[in-house]
């Protein structure tokens, strides 16, 4: 096994050398605005010939003010990422938060995420872990 190349349930490598574009909003707003991103990542992808990996959060905890806009939850949000999945072809990655989240995640997401700062939750990674899906560890740059 490398674990520097995944391959993703469409065939998609990523890693190992193999350029993948991976874009869009941080925060799901709604599924219009949503499904018009995702299809013009597709089409910028497609334009630049590389494959194309959906990425947007349905809860984004890490905010800087209380009133910051956090996503729609987790429900809709993952709605929204299935209709970009169905009515786009792209695979879908998204973040999860809560151990409970993992599951209900990868029944959508074809990659989840970690977000660097829950990235030493060690409930939360083996719920990830267990979903079989591959697994996105973010992290913080080191800085000088």
């Amino acid at each position: 096994m490398d674990i520097r190349r995944v391959t993703i349930e469409d065939g998609l490598v990523i890693g190992g050398g193999a350029l993948v574009c991976i874009a869009g909003p941080c925060a799901i707003e709604g599924l219009e605005i949503t499904l018009r991103t995702a299809e013009r990542v597709a089409q910028a992808a497609a334009e630049a010939g590389v494959p194309a990996i959906f990425k947007a959060s349905f809860d984004k905890a890490n905010r800087t003010s209380l009133q910051g806009f956090r996503g729609i939850g987790v429900d809709e949000g993952l709605e929204v990422l299935s209709q970009v999945r169905r009515q786009t072809g792209l695979p879908v990655l998204t973040d999860v938060h809560l151990p409970e989240q993992a599951a209900a995640a990868a029944q959508v997401a074809q990659l989840l995420q970690v977000p660097a700062f829950l990235s030493r939750q060690t409930d939360l990674l083996a719920a990830v872990a267990a979903t079989g899906r591959p697994v996105a560890i973010a992290s913080t740059a080191a800085r000088p």
